[in-house]
């Protein structure tokens, strides 16, 4: 897992535009991957983010980058909080909701995900839930998620995402500095 993969799967979130980012990649050595993400971390977590592994699957690994204050805030929405306690998650705290995610990602195939996920993303609920109600069908637009809220709101987060992913890989390529591109956020 190099930095320019994390900044081009989760500039957003760098920025502190987006809740969380996921993307999946090749390991060769679990061990490997747990120090660099230990030492990642050390760099991360001053600055309002951290990156962990959600899923190891054979040579493959879920990678998660999020904003824990943003997180706490996204999934104490009243809807949010809804969506989580009807599918039996543990409420009270986001650190135990995130656990119970790992759980059943573990437990599910490879390539499938609790359709909730994308709270833990940043998607608004209502399209979390529209998403779920309407079994992933009659979005009104398609972006970084299916929309069924909110389509002017969405297209401009959809846009903010695209320009910063663009602005971030242009800066890593130029500067070659993972460490400037975190924005720090509380």
């Amino acid at each position: 897992m190099s930095e320019e993969m994390i900044v081009t799967h989760c500039s957003p979130t760098m920025a502190g535009l987006k809740t969380g980012s996921l993307f999946s990649c090749r390991i060769e050595d679990r061990k490997k991957t747990l120090d660099q993400i230990r030492c990642l971390n050390s760099r991360l977590v001053p600055r309002g983010a951290v990156i962990l592994p959600l899923r190891f699957q054979g040579e493959q690994a879920l990678i998660y980058m999020y904003r824990p204050a943003q997180l706490r805030r996204d999934l104490s929405h009243e809807l949010a909080v809804r969506i989580l306690a009807e599918r039996k998650y543990p409420v009270e705290t986001p650190g135990r909701c995130l656990c119970e995610l790992m759980r059943r990602l573990e437990e599910a195939p490879a390539g499938d995900f609790p359709h909730e996920i994308g709270l833990f993303l940043g998607y608004p609920p209502e399209d979390v839930r529209g998403f779920i109600e309407n079994r992933a069908m009659c979005a009104k637009c398609v972006g970084a998620w299916k929309v069924y809220g909110d389509e002017q709101a969405a297209k401009s987060r959809f846009a903010k995402y695209e320009q910063c992913k663009k602005v971030y890989g242009e800066c890593f390529r130029k500067h070659n500095s993972f460490d400037r591109l975190i924005v720090a956020v509380s």
